[in-house]
């Protein structure tokens, strides 16, 4: 089914084309996700590269989603070069942003060679005790990721383009609770009877931009919305998004696109702790989620009013934000644990005694990160990009700032910083184990703040452009015969 103000179609300089490629891992290789290993044993959907690449007759910008967990700060750049090279499209005008699948092939945490210069110790914590990244995968995804956005820069076609809004709230959870002690806990458990309440929000908006053909066919659409893809639906998958592409292929196309941005997520999921139900088994629970952000894709699809063009433009700067340091006395007792079994330890307290080991040495290496803000706009829409997991109310503050009648936040976008809290989760009514120092999550406490005044101060310098509406109804003459009739009983 497609608009009916589609039917209404000129002439256009707008132009768009979607690509996509195959990045599943082989069976056996690492599951990310966690700070420990484990592994794939079973195959359950492809996971893939999706680009959409829009041209106003001006300026090109490329939007690319990934079936990962994350995506470094080297492969995005050595991608971004080759992309240049081979189509011209700039590098700042490319957004590479992974879905955060838990599910995903291996470009993450540790990377490679990326502990070769230190100690004994730290290497064997690094690369035979913690989830490490495979150095043949991250060339197989830099180069699918060149390919699918140089295929679709070469095949773009006119189109017309359309922007909408949806409302998801029956899938998504922040998962930090208030305790009723004061502090704050992450997954409490259900039934706690010490909970108080969530210590966050959520953000249900689901946006779409979508493009299509002069007739009506839908090209591809662009889907931001904030949840973690940690259904884990059983085996490699591309998590909860596998069924939101499903869902709208479903309804609007076997072959249509889905380039899928993941919102500012980083505290919440799909579990609500507050629920007095038990949860549904994974493959059913991934079909729901994605299901049901796919159902109100399509709802904002059916309902688009498609225009001719859209106002391409964007923006970059990378910050320099400093990593926190451990204090001398916790990295001393911190090698004193992982010296000894992780059973007699327990497990919690050695696993982040290993990533406290490690965060000392990489600080020796680099204290200070590069940390990319990006503005992309596509007509009266702008997306905002951060490298972290990034907590919603991070995300709900750049959208509360921005000129845009559309703000897309999109985490985990041209690199990856781990967690990035609020600067209130870390006060004395703060907690769980995103505020914990790891290798992974580790910048100064008001690294989220610095990202959204560097992002809403790039969407700032963009023009926006109107949300399209519909045409106004033609004047009133008269209303209609058959309508004004009187009652007739014989």
């Amino acid at each position: 089914m497609a608009p009916a103000a589609l039917a209404q179609s000129s002439e256009t300089g707008f132009r768009a084309g979607f690509a996509e490629r195959d990045i599943t891992p082989e069976l056996g290789m690492e599951q990310p996700g966690g700070y420990g290993k484990a592994f794939h044993h079973k195959f359950h959907d492809a996971c893939k590269v999706r680009a959409a690449v829009f041209d106003d007759g001006r300026t090109r910008v490329a939007l690319v989603g990934i079936d990962a967990l994350m995506v470094p700060r080297a492969l995005v750049l050595a991608a971004r070069r080759a992309i240049h090279e081979r189509s011209g499209i700039a590098g700042e005008a490319i957004l590479i942003g992974a879905s955060h699948s838990h599910s995903s092939g291996p470009t993450g945490m540790i990377q490679p060679g990326q502990y070769d210069f230190a100690s004994t110790l730290v290497r064997r914590l690094a690369y035979e005790k913690s989830s490490c990244a495979d150095a043949g995968y991250l060339q197989r995804v830099e180069t699918e990721i060149v390919a699918a956005v140089c295929h679709a820069d070469s095949f773009r076609e006119e189109a017309r383009i359309s922007f909408g809004l949806g409302h998801e709230d029956q899938v998504a959870f922040n998962r930090r609770l208030r305790m009723k002690n004061g502090l704050t806990y992450s997954h409490p458990g259900k039934g706690n009877p010490d909970i108080a309440d969530y210590a966050g929000p959520t953000d249900p908006q689901v946006g779409v931009i979508a493009a299509w053909t002069r007739d009506g066919r839908l090209l591809g659409a662009v889907v931001n919305y904030a949840c973690h893809a940690t259904t884990n639906p059983g085996g490699i998958s591309a998590n909860w998004v596998h069924y939101l592409e499903q869902t709208v292929r479903g309804a609007m196309g076997a072959d249509v696109p889905v380039v899928f941005l993941q919102g500012a997520c980083g505290d919440v999921t799909q579990v609500d702790n507050l629920s007095a139900h038990g949860d549904p088994p994974p493959e059913q629970w991934a079909r729901f989620v994605g299901g049901r952000v796919g159902a109100e894709t399509v709802k904002v699809l059916v309902g688009a009013v498609a225009v001719d063009g859209a106002k391409l433009d964007s923006r970059s700067r990378v910050l320099r934000i400093k990593r926190r340091v451990p204090s001398p006395e916790h990295v001393r007792q911190a090698m004193e644990l992982v010296e000894r079994d992780p059973k007699e330890v327990g497990v919690t307290e050695w696993t982040f005694a290993k990533e406290t080991v490690l965060l000392d040495a990489m600080l020796q290496r680099e204290p200070v990160v590069d940390v990319e803000a990006q503005a992309v706009q596509v007509g009266p829409a702008v997306f905002v990009t951060n490298p972290a997991e990034y907590f919603c109310q991070l995300g709900l503050n750049i959208k509360g700032r921005s000129p845009f009648p559309l703000t897309f936040p999109v985490e985990l976008a041209n690199g990856c910083v781990g967690y990035v809290p609020t600067e209130e989760a870390f006060g004395p009514h703060g907690g769980g184990y995103e505020t914990r120092l790891t290798s992974y999550s580790n910048l100064e406490t008001t690294a989220g703040t610095q990202m959204a005044e560097a992002g809403v101060g790039l969407a700032r310098q963009l023009t926006p452009e109107k949300l399209p509406e519909r045409p106004p109804a033609p004047p009133f003459r008269e209303p209609w015969s058959y309508g004004r009739v009187p009652p007739q009983v014989s």
